[in-house]
């Protein structure tokens, strides 16, 4: 190698090092404007769904604006991205479904390496649904109620005319989940033990927007409409609809046929193992987070409404529902992000 090539590689060494050291890792360090101390970076996992998304956005406004750390986020699936919270490489999880990543998730926490600050919300469900306005109808609307004493699923074998599937007269039309979908094959498991395969076709959707338009279609045109839905989804902020009862969650006949309520799922709050020691009242202020279905719904509900962003649904909430977040921070930080809205 000849002199010259040699301190090329030397010189580029040099730079390389120096780079990561400006732009590495998530510590404190100097602003190069001004040349004062800064708080550093904290990484939140980009789950990709919308409540999650909004979750996100939420905290990181609150984490910018009331505390000065700068924050950024990572997208990826549910697994790597716990993974990457476990190894360092993210810092925050806004929406761990314990259930859901258990091995995953156990492992972690027992190891140290992942720290679980509480419930975001645990009041998630999924099930059967119908419009309310199929049970008490809708005199604002001029619907009278179809069937009056739908209640449980043993009251659906009844009024399967009310639901008659158009390509399959002979039975109603059940709307059940997208192929591939965990609980596209929970129902149809469901079906055969409720008997209710006698009665109904699953129709599966080719999307969860298909889904829901099928939904939304009925409902605007006030038709009868039964099928699989969850919360939360702006679908449950948007529409009045009727859980059809099962019987309560049992681990027991969960395992053996699923002739029960879907169970629902811990959605906890998790942060990397270092982030107490490097933004202590962060996590205080993360501990403090708690909403609920309902109210995740509504704001879901909003960006849907006004063909909204993440980050405009946060900045709606923010503003809207003072009396739920000024509960998980401190005074003097509540007002930075009040000044800052």
């Amino acid at each position: 190698m000849s002199e010259k090539l040699r301190f090329s590689v030397l010189m580029f060494l040099l730079f390389l090092g120096a780079l990561l050291m400006v732009g590495g890792g998530c510590g404190s360090g100097k602003d190069k404007a001004t040349g004062t101390e800064t708080k550093g970076k904290i990484m939140f996992g980009d789950l990709g769904w919308e409540s999650a998304l909004v979750n996100n956005e939420i905290a990181r406004f609150i984490i910018e604006n009331g505390y000065g750390y700068e924050t950024d986020s990572m997208p990826g699936e549910t697994i790597p991205l716990f993974m990457g919270l476990a190894r360092g490489d993210i810092d925050v999880d806004m929406e761990v479904w314990t259930q859901n990543q258990q091995e995953a998730y156990d492992k972690a926490v027992a190891d140290g390496d992942v720290i679980d600050l509480g419930t975001n919300f645990n009041d998630n469900f999924q099930g059967m649904f119908v419009p309310t306005y199929v049970i008490k109808g809708d005199p604002e609307r001029g619907i009278e109620p179809l069937a009056p004493d739908l209640r449980t699923i043993d009251d659906l074998p009844k009024y399967w005319e009310i639901f008659k599937d158009p390509e399959d007269p002979r039975k109603g039309r059940f709307y059940g989940g997208v192929p591939g979908w965990e609980a596209d094959k929970i129902l149809t498991e469901q079906f055969k033990t409720y008997g209710l395969d006698q009665y109904y076709n699953i129709f599966r959707p080719g999307s969860g927007t298909a889904l829901a338009t099928s939904l939304v279609g009925a409902y605007e045109k006030g038709k009868p409409w039964f099928g699989y839905y969850w919360g939360p989804t702006w679908i449950m902020g948007k529409l009045d609809l009727t859980q059809i009862e099962e019987p309560p969650y049992n681990k027991e006949a969960w395992e053996k046929d699923f002739g029960c309520s879907f169970p629902a799922v811990d959605v906890n709050i998790c942060v990397n193992k270092n982030l107490p020691e490097r933004a202590p009242e962060v996590v205080e202020f993360l501990r403090k987070y708690t909403t609920n279905s309902a109210l995740v719904s509504e704001v879901l509900a909003y960006m849907q409404e006004e063909d909204a962003t993440e980050k405009d649904a946060a900045l709606w909430f923010l503003r809207e529902k003072q009396n739920v977040w000024l509960q998980w921070v401190p005074d003097d930080v509540a007002e930075k992000v009040k000044t800052k809205l």
